[in-house]
């Protein structure tokens, strides 16, 4: 039996995790003024996308709680995506780097979406799934 790592395995998962790092590296460059504000919102909720999907997975034994937390997951997309106009609009991220952030939120929007259409395919008990 292949090992799992659970919630890593996802692809939804590894593209946001990947983005937040890439956030939070280009974030250590923000202006001081900004940590309380822009820098802390823009790496905790595109780190919320990561850990609401984390948490959805555990609850996939129960779809109405799962279609739930990927809901929230969403919506720290959104957010996450707002708060990276205003960094971009700041003049703290180049416009490919911003470009690139929306592009791969909109593609992890889309995954969740997906994912919340049919979350009959991520519960344990799925044909061909396997704990």
């Amino acid at each position: 039996m292949a090992s799992t790592q659970g919630h890593k395995d996802l692809k939804v998962f590894q593209r946001a995790y990947d983005r937040a790092m890439k956030i939070f590296h280009s974030s250590k460059d923000f202006p001081k003024e900004e940590r309380y504000s822009l820098t802390d919102q823009l790496r905790r909720s595109s780190r919320g996308v990561c850990t609401n999907i984390a948490e959805a997975y555990r609850k996939r034994h129960y779809p109405k709680m799962f279609v739930s937390k990927l809901s929230d997951s969403d919506a720290e997309v959104a957010e996450t995506q707002v708060w990276l106009d205003f960094a971009h609009d700041c003049g703290y991220i180049s416009s490919q780097f911003h470009r690139e952030s929306h592009l791969d939120y909109s593609q992890v929007g889309a995954m969740l979406g997906s994912m919340m259409l049919n979350p009959e395919c991520f519960t344990p008990t799925a044909p061909g799934k396997q704990e």
